[in-house]
Order: C-alpha cells, then structure tokens, then sequence
C-alpha cells in the first residue's frame, strides 16, 4: 500500500495503524490528520478516490473529500454553541420561543439544551419524509413541528439520528434568518481554513469521491462485531424507536447523488477531508494558523460537560453526551477522558481532546456496518494514544 503524506516524530504508531486499516480491515481510500496544539502533525492519505475503484482509478489525493455521515452533528452543533457565545441563543429557553410552529402537540417544554444533548423526545417521524421530501430543509422542520413526543422532555435520552438536522436547523434560520449551511460556510469553516461543507457547492464537486459499503474481516478494536441480541432485534423491529429514528428519511437517499450532496442535512451528509475535519476541532480548543478560536474557555466546558449518560433509547447501548456531541466512553472511545467528538455511522471519526492538545480527524469512502466505534477509526485513536 502506498501511503501518502507525513507524520511528525514519534507519530508514527498512527501511520503503522493505517496501513494496517487497508491491508487489514478492507479501507479502500482514506485520510487520517491529527493537529496538536494548532500543529499538523499527522497528515495521511492513500487508496482511491472510489470505493469501487480499479486499479486504474484516480488516486485518494490530500484535498480529495468524502461524506462524514453522523460526524458532521459535531460541526453542526458549534453553530448553536457559537450563537449562544454571542448572545442570540439561550440554551435554556424552549425551542418555540424562536420557532413558535414547533410549539404544536405538546411540544412547550422542549429546550434548545435539549436537542443538543438528544434529550428532546423527538427521535422519530410518525410519517417519514421521502428521499425528495428530505432534500427540502423546510419540509423536515414542517415535519419536525408537527410531530408529538415519544417521551417527555429531559427525562431521557435517545439519538435523534436524522431528526437532530432539522431541530437544529431550524434553530439556526429562525435565529440568524440563513440557511445552516450558508452560516457554517461563513462562520465556522471559512474563517478557520477547513475543508467541510453542509450542502457541497458545485465548484467543490469533483472532490468528493464515491462511497460504498465494505466488509472486513475481524474487529480490531471496534465494539463488538455482533452486536448483542436486544440491539440487532431493536434495529430489526419495524415498530422499534431505534429503526423508526434511522428510517425518518424513507428509503433512505443515495449518499453518492449530487442533489443529495448538495443539500444541507446536519445530522448526516456533511462532507469534508480529514484535515478540515481535525482543523475543525482543533479550531475549537485553539488557534490555528493564525485564525480564530472558535470556543470560549466557558463554550468548550459546556460542550464536554456531561448532560446524558445511560442506556440510549435509539442506540440500545449506553452513550455519554455533552451539548452537540458525544463524550469519551465505551460507545465511542476517543483519546482520553475530556475527550469530545462525534462518530459518522460506518467509519468517520473527529474529536478534540484540549488536555492533550489533540484534534483528530479520519474519513473514508468505505461504509462498514457499525455505528459509533468502527474498528479503522479505533485503531487509529489506539496508535495516536501510543505516540503521546
């Protein structure tokens, strides 16, 4: 396998883990950054653009990009962060008091903490959105509104896989009157530098290589290769909250359309290259390159502060979140214990750690089964872990 680009010394348990990911565990074209302390000092790349690709197909190259799945929550999330840093959100207000509509079928009580931290109670869609339906930001918020609540608010947690994107969303166009792409593009990843994008412009098309399912042998790391019997026979139930929150969007769309890709989703079709995406967190925590830090000191010890702990009432497994994103634990280890980030269903993997002065980034055009520990990804956070 030829691998491309470098790593700084004493980095290199991180590269050996990645070479061992395509000889191994079936990545067929990846990329894997690591900054430290606003400092690249791991940046590789290898395989095809394609998941399909021959062995004539174009190459992975550095500014070559892929869909993140569920990774990009953690980008949306700095969105609500970020404007209640500035003043124009109150986390502990009710959601209606900026979107009246959501208001309707019991819905008064619900607060913006609590989409943040999946504890809304509205993880599902009694009638899901089609594939074109789902493409309309407004359509899922219409939706979102109308829906009444599989729990009370705050007294439980739950994933709001596809249902998060909306909420926020939303949130952020009553707010801000933008669409929450257009505000992440010209808050967040244009001025820290990142390459990531919530509704990929056609300009930035041609980046974006093709993603498919893979097999691979053994686990190597990630949670375990069969799951247990309550969480299989949870996403095998039609009538269960685990496969009513994932089938929201029914069928669910072709990942690899340029209609899908071009649309702005910010639970799941984020794309960016594994650079932008650890720029992104280490942007959270620090300066990078000269520009900005996006967190406060209070900012960041709300996002990692923890708000829901337990047995996850989509996941079926016992999850760990703070404000936007999950925190360090055995659904998805990151490095440490301060650790905060966010999985991409499949592979994609950010987080930031601010003890270490980690910022990590991974994505690949190869979808495993798993959902918030793939086994690539966790070889890797093992090999970044070995080289501190």
């Amino acid at each position: 396998m030829d691998v491309n680009g470098t790593v700084a010394e004493g980095f290199e348990p991180v590269r050996e883990a990645f070479v061992r990911n395509f000889e191994v565990l079936g990545d067929r074209g990846a990329a894997v950054a690591v900054y430290r302390d606003g400092r690249l000092v791991v940046d590789l790349w290898a395989g095809t653009k394609d998941v399909d690709g021959t062995a004539d197909s174009a190459p992975w190259e550095r500014g070559t990009a892929q869909i993140v799945r569920s990774a990009t929550k953690g980008v949306a999330a700095a969105a609500l962060l970020l404007l209640h840093q500035r003043g124009l959100l109150d986390l502990d207000a009710p959601v209606g008091e900026y979107w009246p509509e959501f208001k309707a079928v019991g819905k008064e009580r619900v607060l913006v903490r609590h989409v943040l931290s999946h504890r809304a109670g509205l993880p599902v869609l009694d009638r899901p959105l089609t594939p074109e339906e789902a493409l309309d930001p407004l359509r899922g918020a219409e939706a979102v509104a109308r829906q009444a609540l599989v729990w009370e608010p705050g007294t439980d947690h739950g994933y709001h896989a596809l249902t998060y994107g909306w909420l926020l969303g939303e949130l952020v166009r009553r707010v801000t009157g933008r669409g929450v792409g257009d505000w992440i593009a010209e808050e967040i990843a244009g001025p820290v530098g990142a390459d990531l994008w919530v509704g990929l412009p056609a300009a930035e098309a041609g980046r974006v290589g093709r993603a498919g399912r893979v097999e691979a042998p053994g686990n190597a790391g990630g949670l375990r290769s069969r799951p247990k019997r309550s969480v299989a026979e949870a996403y095998d139930d039609p009538a269960s909250l685990t496969r009513r929150a994932f089938a929201a969007i029914t069928p669910f769309p072709d990942q690899n359309d340029p209609a899908y890709r071009a649309a702005a989703l910010p639970a799941t079709n984020g794309i960016a290259t594994a650079e932008g995406l650890a720029r992104f967190y280490a942007s959270l925590v620090g300066e990078v390159g000269g520009g900005p830090r996006l967190f406060t000191p209070r900012t960041l010890a709300a996002a990692r502060a923890e708000e829901s702990a337990g047995l996850d009432r989509i996941l079926v497994i016992n999850t760990r979140f703070g404000l936007g994103y999950m925190l360090h634990g055995s659904a998805s280890p990151f490095l440490d214990a301060g650790s905060f980030g966010h999985p991409g269903r499949g592979g994609s993997l950010g987080f930031a750690d601010p003890e270490s002065g980690i910022a990590f980034g991974y994505v690949t055009n190869g979808f495993s089964k798993t959902v918030t520990a793939d086994a690539r990804a966790q070889a890797l956070v093992r090999g970044l872990r070995a080289s501190l």
